[in-house]
């Protein structure tokens, strides 16, 4: 799987963490910055990464920021694009399982973030009826409104 990370400054320390384990579970992972701990916006990395997946040249995009709000609202913006922020384990699995997220955002302070992205990879969309219309509905929204 090719995976996109990005952060904003204060996320370098947990995207190097969650990157070295990424790589060590096999995935190819592309690092689109920020490359050291000087204050950044993190706008134009949040896009680039969704960008990115919406393009299918990742299968699947990461962040990180300081709460892990902002550059999930940012990557939002991204026609196609479902970032969730993830504070656990069972957000990890239904953000995919459910709502079929292709890009999520992680706080930079989380405890156990590498495993919470695993099970995030690991988790498959799940197709039934219920999930499956709720999905086509954000995507209806999204085609017949502009932002």
């Amino acid at each position: 799987m090719t995976i996109g990370i990005g952060s904003d400054h204060h996320g370098i320390k947990q995207k190097e963490k969650i990157t070295k384990y990424l790589i060590k579970k096999g995935h190819k992972v592309i690092d689109f910055g920020v490359p050291n701990a000087e204050m950044s916006d993190f706008p134009p990395i949040a896009f680039e990464v969704a960008e990115n997946v919406i393009n299918q040249k990742l299968d699947l995009g990461i962040l990180i920021c300081y709460t892990g709000i902002g550059m999930s609202i940012a990557a939002n913006k991204v026609k196609g694009i479902r970032c969730a922020k993830l504070n656990s384990f069972h957000d990890a699995k239904y953000a995919k399982r459910d709502n079929n997220a292709n890009v999520v955002n992680i706080s930079s302070k989380k405890l156990f973030a590498k495993y919470i992205i695993n099970r995030f990879i690991k988790a498959k969309f799940s197709p039934i009826e219920r999930y499956q219309k709720r999905n086509d509905m954000i995507a209806k929204y999204e085609e017949t409104h502009e932002y």
